[in-house]
């Protein structure tokens, strides 16, 4: 008896949905449907694709590598390949406007930020700006949760230890003269990032500084992260943007990030052809582990930044959509026939 009540309770409602009853349409695909259809859906993926391809030729990109392995003589990255806290500069010339907003990025190769290990090493409860985690970080962050004083570390873990801190300026050369383009850096991070993810601890007495009271900056740092930019005080802490475009991890490992934008002055629509000069303050070692530094700008356009294979991709199914339909035909007006004459 106790075995029959329990399959009554278990047993689904007699209903229509839970019994599977509702009604139910299937196509009924024949040779008069499908060639057709592959037809069309090849046609229409050679258009979107010949549209993309067509676009992401279209965007410009100046690349420049300043690793410094080889000596060039563009620039003279060679002389810090081994060093920290030097300047160097890749000279270069615009025989072409690049038209604006022009994006400036860095690049970064053999940089695995998709490894597990990496990815969670970090205390989202820190990151969004929980003081009870300042003091005793989260285990993931080993080793990079205390110091050698047994110090808690704000921000823990890998992720943020590894910040990228090389910094650059740019000058456009007249007549002989050097004169600095100007960078933007504001809303360059993911708009969730800043609004929902990340959040700064509440203030103490009016000061950042003061909330981070008792704790000490990632090993690797030159500042801690309430003067990461002593230029604009709301452009620090937690909420800084270049910090929020680091921690946003890359799938790749080469991969380029946005460091800033230009897109103000006489630069608003784009850097014209001229002689330039990116002087970079060289801090960021990749040597080591065999990887690459470089530097791009880019414009965009509506499909965003150049990206050959996805218009190539289009093409290539749409071109074996249409070459199936094709064999499909052929088939069906064989066999068709063959039957007829039977």
């Amino acid at each position: 008896m106790k075995k029959q009540k329990t399959e009554t309770l278990n047993r689904p409602d007699n209903t229509a949905f839970t019994q599977q009853r509702l009604p139910a349409w299937q196509p009924m695909l024949s040779a008069g449907i499908v060639i057709p259809g592959f037809l069309i859906i090849g046609l229409a993926f050679i258009g979107i694709g010949v549209a993309l391809f067509v676009t992401s030729q279209n965007i410009q990109v100046l690349e420049r590598d300043y690793t410094g392995v080889e000596q060039n003589s563009d620039n003279n990255c060679f002389q810090c390949l081994n060093r920290t806290n030097c300047v160097c500069a890749v000279q270069f010339n615009l025989t072409q406007q690049i038209e604006g907003p022009v994006f400036f990025y860095y690049g970064l190769s053999n940089y695995f930020q998709n490894h597990r290990k990496y990815g969670v090493s970090r205390d989202d409860y820190q990151l969004s700006g929980d003081t009870s985690y300042f003091t005793e970080p989260d285990e993931d962050c080993i080793p990079y949760r205390y110091d050698s004083s047994d110090r808690p570390i704000v921000p823990c873990g890998s992720k943020a230890n590894s910040l990228f801190n090389d910094t650059f300026r740019l000058y456009r050369l007249v007549g002989g003269q050097k004169k600095q383009v100007p960078f933007d850096g504001k809303g360059i991070a993911w708009w969730t990032d800043y609004n929902l993810k990340y959040r700064n601890p509440t203030l103490v007495d009016g000061s950042l500084a003061k909330a981070f009271n008792g704790t000490v900056k990632p090993v690797n740092w030159p500042k801690p992260v309430y003067e990461l930019d002593t230029s604009d005080p709301s452009n620090n802490g937690f909420l800084n943007q270049d910090f929020l475009v680091w921690m946003r991890r890359a799938a790749l490992p080469g991969f380029r990030k946005l460091y800033r934008r230009i897109s103000e002055g006489e630069y608003a629509d784009g850097l014209p052809t001229g002689n330039y000069s990116l002087e970079i303050d060289y801090n960021y070692p990749v040597h080591a582990f065999g990887g690459s530094k470089k530097v791009f700008f880019s414009n965009v356009s509506w499909m965003g930044g150049k990206n050959q294979f996805l218009g190539i991709a289009y093409l290539v199914v749409g071109s074996l959509c249409i070459f199936m339909s094709l064999v499909m035909l052929i088939v069906y007006a064989k066999y068709r026939f063959a039957d007829e004459d039977s």
